[in-house]
């Protein structure tokens, strides 16, 4: 489970201030622990395992999807564990035959499994797992025009559903408790618009946020909904400059502090120049630009360029500042894949992924006269940036944690974050393979970007040898823990080895 970039040139010039480390003494004094692992009897060729960390209760949900026999019905099972991955109990989920798996998400202990007509895509079936009493509740919808389901969040016991109608976005509220559904008229965008969809449960609402462009510049568009799906409130966030708004997350819980934050181009929209933060609480000018908005171009970050040769990102520093002193800038193209903010030290902090889409030359048609064409081939992330803000946009300090050979066919988060214990420091990790790779963030200070601890086996005193790992993934979990999970083979010292699939706690505590 990984993901992705694109890069530009320059002259020669080495500027030390943004010349990034390179021999590093490993930090060995910050090893996480893996306190506890379970594992389950399951193969990647019979089940599907779909995994929540719960921070709220520090538990663990996983919806186990098995098809017994090949053109049988497949059953679906919910199981609880809890932080020490002790089980807290399952519960058998019956599931029409005609229904088919899609998304799961949580609010507070609650899960919520959302599956789809096979056959008439406009019926949806909900299962609601109370986390506390472990009582499962099915709830049917006709939406009536439901076609492709994007994405889900839940908020006061509603599920709102991202779907795909008539090469627009809209959003179908699913209300639990009454089994009615309900279009959001307030959400009706075409296809080609970025969207994101949040959930605020501690102020229960929800914030939507669009880009809108009129085929040259870009603007976003806020909107806040109660729980019911009301509009509460609508607002656009512009520049008077070329610079076009790409994407941007918002911060969630107290009203009196909106940050936004995400990232800017100067001409083409798939492509990121820099990033950009507001003060949503600020004034505007009377054209409507907010007197916050501020732009950081990826070369006046101190680490965006670590994952190059020194050599090469001292170039295009050079080239960026000789087009500045022209009162020019260096164009960029950057993807960039943005986390929502995580509140950090009376702030917050955006994490974002660099990653570019690969492809391969295929050709067919005999000897050489056949036809080549491109075929996609997955995504590349390079690095991750993680950036430090106070709660009115001002960018403090900046990192960078350089990936190694994460690759996927689903462009999807790779790396997870979660504070230190000190409270004075991050952590960011990500699982490849039989490995769990990490960095230390300590603000802007240099840290190694190639620790790497091996996923340990259920007893490390037996040699027991874990390979041919399929499906992981990392998530975070409550406090300085990260969950790890996957399928994986285990070779036995002695007798015969094992398939299954395995929960690993990674503590940094």
């Amino acid at each position: 489970m990984k993901n992705i970039i694109v890069g530009w040139l320059g002259m020669m010039a080495l500027v030390v201030a943004w010349q990034p480390v390179a021999a590093q003494e490993p930090e060995t004094s910050i090893v996480p622990a893996q306190p506890a692992r379970l594992e389950l009897p399951f193969t990647q060729y019979d089940t599907d395992v779909h995994v929540l960390a719960i921070p709220e209760d520090s538990s663990v949900v996983m919806l186990v999807e098995k098809d017994v026999f090949i053109g049988s019905r497949t059953s679906y099972t919910f199981h609880k564990y809890d932080h020490q991955l002790k089980d807290l109990g399952t519960r058998n989920v019956e599931i029409p035959i005609e229904y088919e798996f899609k998304l799961m998400s949580a609010e507070a202990t609650a899960v919520y499994a959302l599956f789809q007509s096979r056959y008439a895509p406009e019926r949806l079936l909900v299962a609601g797992l109370d986390g506390r009493t472990g009582d499962v509740a099915l709830v049917k919808f006709d939406t009536e025009v439901t076609r492709d389901v994007l994405d889900q969040k839940v908020l006061a016991g509603n599920l709102f559903v991202t779907v795909l109608l008539d090469q627009h976005m809209t959003v179908v509220k699913l209300d639990m408790k009454t089994g009615k559904h309900q279009l959001l008229p307030s959400v009706y965008e075409p296809l080609s618009t970025e969207l994101t969809f949040l959930t605020d449960s501690a102020t229960k609402r929800a914030e939507v946020i669009m880009r809108q462009s009129n085929g040259v510049k870009s603007r976003l568009q806020l909107k806040q909904l109660s729980a019911d799906g009301e509009l509460i409130n609508s607002e656009f966030v512009q520049t008077e400059s070329e610079r076009s708004l790409i994407t941007a997350q918002v911060s969630l819980g107290d009203s009196s502090d909106r940050m936004l934050a995400g990232t800017y181009t100067l001409r083409d929209p798939r492509y990121s120049q820099g990033i950009f933060s507001a003060d949503l609480t600020a004034g505007t000018t009377p054209t409507g630009v907010r007197h916050s908005l501020r732009f950081y171009d990826f070369t006046r970050l101190k680490h965006f360029f670590d994952y190059l040769k020194p050599a090469r990102a001292a170039r295009i520093r050079q080239r960026s500042q000789e087009r500045r002193a022209a009162n020019r800038e260096l164009p960029l193209r950057y993807r960039l894949l943005v986390h929502d903010l995580m509140p950090f030290q009376n702030g917050y902090v955006l994490v974002a992924e660099v990653y570019y889409p690969r492809y391969r030359s295929d050709s067919y048609g005999p000897g050489m006269v056949g036809t080549r064409y491109r075929q996609f081939d997955g995504y590349h992330t390079t690095h991750a940036i993680v950036c430090g803000f106070d709660r009115r946009g001002n960018l403090l300090w900046d990192n960078t944690f350089v990936l190694k050979d994460v690759e996927s066919y689903e462009l999807e988060e790779t790396v997870r974050l979660r504070p230190m214990p000190d409270g004075q420091r991050l952590v960011m990790t990500y699982l490849e393979e039989e490995n769990i790779h990490y960095k230390i963030i300590d603000r802007s200070l240099p840290t190694p970007n190639d620790l790497v601890v091996p996923l340990q086996p259920a007893n490390p005193e037996v040699k027991e040898k874990l390979s041919s790992t399929n499906y992981e993934g990392m998530q975070a979990w409550y406090g300085s823990r990260f969950l790890a999970f996957g399928y994986q083979y285990v070779r036995a010292h002695r007798g015969a080895g094992r398939d299954v699939f395995f929960l690993n706690t990674v503590s940094f505590d």
